[in-house]
């Protein structure tokens, strides 16, 4: 009871709070960055606030132009919702509970959970794992609603769905967004299901995001999804940004995109249709099948940190890259310790890109599949190298994730093609031993390892 009256005070401040800045939001926003960190005991979001106040003190700077843009793009409605879940539930009520469980628990709990609603999807991709699926893999409404109710009773707040395509499942995802209005919901989406009564349906509910798969302009984006799909995606974000919703997009950057995708004129595109927000992969070989030729060679990869970095400072629009951006996290965020994934059959993945498993959440608690042995073999493990550009058990560490499946005894996830995990990371030795050097130089030059050497009064 007690704990609940808290939880109901910081909301109803929270709203007062944003009326407050919506009446002037240029002189206010400083004002509510100091609130932030006044409440936030935990020290969850320190770093964060710091970061945006500096940037956003800079008047001519891209940081202070995205905030501003949030008052004058959004509904207002969808910003009270998205700011009190988001900043509120997920990272300072939940961020306390986080730490509270992992504590108690001596395991990994995440900040937020990806879950597959359905294997089933409209497009056929190249290089894309979820067709090897097939499409008659779901988990029920119920079962999704379970998944969220053990999560926010542990701290998390943030739900994404993935797929196959999620929204094939619209219906189900705005029941979940409705059945709990305190939680932040987003979904990776092609956007060719995304029209005016979708829209709708996100102004009702306020506390959904897509975030829309893109591959670059036309040709890129049609070539890996289908001719027609470039346009549809356009027609989604112009309804979107019509209606005063937010959204983002997911890119995912291979051997054959990376130039485009890394392109001034493609991201002033995105922002231009209204994108306030990029979350950067880079391509993994997933599947027996998998296009190995896809993967970003490390001369790519060098120019997409590059690039992300360099539109930080002169681009309105938040990126983050979840390879090339370890140092900023603590290197690899899988396995619980900021998220994890659960398929479509129900397996509980430490990663999107891991289909490795020892937990099923028809049979194990969330509780206990954190607390087994594949789960705990990523928190032992935790970070997988000292240099946090190369976070990856998979990608960046040759033959890290087989030892932990190994260990684990841990099984592959593919119902159709299961992958052996040795071959699976073989395939990935020579991407690793090429990015070593490339990462190597670049954290040795890193603000982060001259801030630590300075701290402890060395020379770099």
């Amino acid at each position: 009871m007690c704990k609940k009256l808290i939880e109901t005070t910081k909301a109803f401040g929270v709203k007062h709070v944003l009326k407050y800045v919506n009446s002037s939001p240029e002189e206010n926003i400083p004002k509510i960055l100091n609130w932030l960190e006044k409440h936030n005991k935990g020290r969850t979001m320190a770093h964060q606030v710091q970061m945006i106040r500096e940037s956003f003190e800079n008047k001519d700077g891209n940081c202070h132009k995205l905030a501003m843009s949030l008052w004058t793009d959004l509904d207002d409605s969808v910003r009270l919702k998205l700011f009190e879940n988001f900043v509120v539930n997920v990272n300072m009520i939940g961020g306390a509970k986080e730490q509270k469980f992992s504590a108690e628990n001596d395991c990994n709990v995440p900040w937020a959970i990806l879950m597959d609603p359905t294997s089933a999807c409209n497009l056929h991709c190249t290089g894309c794992w979820a067709s090897e699926y097939g499409n008659k893999l779901n988990l029920t409404l119920d079962e999704l609603n379970d998944i969220i109710r053990q999560g926010k009773a542990m701290g998390t707040y943030f739900y994404i769905f993935s797929g196959g395509e999620p929204t094939v499942r619209r219906d189900d995802i705005f029941r979940l967004c409705e059945m709990n209005p305190e939680c932040a919901f987003l979904a990776f989406t092609n956007a060719t299901l995304i029209d005016e009564a979708f829209a709708d349906e996100m102004l009702r509910v306020k506390n959904f995001v897509p975030a829309i798969s893109v591959e670059g302009f036309e040709e890129a984006t049609d070539s890996r999804r289908g001719k027609g799909t470039y346009a549809k995606v356009i027609r989604a974000m112009e309804i979107l940004k019509r209606k005063k919703l937010l959204f983002g997009i997911s890119l995912c950057y291979t051997s054959r995109n990376t130039e485009v995708i890394g392109s001034d004129e493609f991201i002033d595109t995105m922002i231009e249709y209204g994108a306030k927000f990029a979350w950067f992969f880079t391509y993994i070989p997933v599947g027996i099948d998998a296009a190995t030729e896809l993967i970003a060679t490390a001369q790519q990869r060098r120019f997409m940190y590059d690039k992300i970095r360099a539109w930080r400072k002169t681009k309105a629009i938040f990126s983050m890259d979840f390879w090339n951006d370890g140092e900023f996290v603590g290197g690899c965020i899988a396995g619980g310790r900021k998220y994890l994934h659960i398929n479509a059959n129900g397996d509980i993945e430490p990663c999107a890109f891991i289909h490795y498993s020892d937990s099923n959440i028809r049979e194990q608690t969330l509780l206990e599949a954190y607390k087994r042995p594949l789960f705990m073999a990523y928190r032992r493990n935790q970070p997988f190298n000292k240099n946090m550009l190369r976070p990856c058990p998979l990608l960046d560490n040759a033959g890290k994730l087989a030892e932990m499946v190994d260990s684990s005894g841990g099984h592959s996830t593919d119902l159709k093609d299961p992958e052996d995990v040795h071959e699976l990371c073989g395939k990935c030795f020579q991407a690793a031993a090429c990015w070593k050097p490339v990462a190597d130089a670049l954290w040795a030059e890193s603000e982060h390892v001259k801030s630590e050497a300075a701290k402890r009064g060395e020379a770099v």
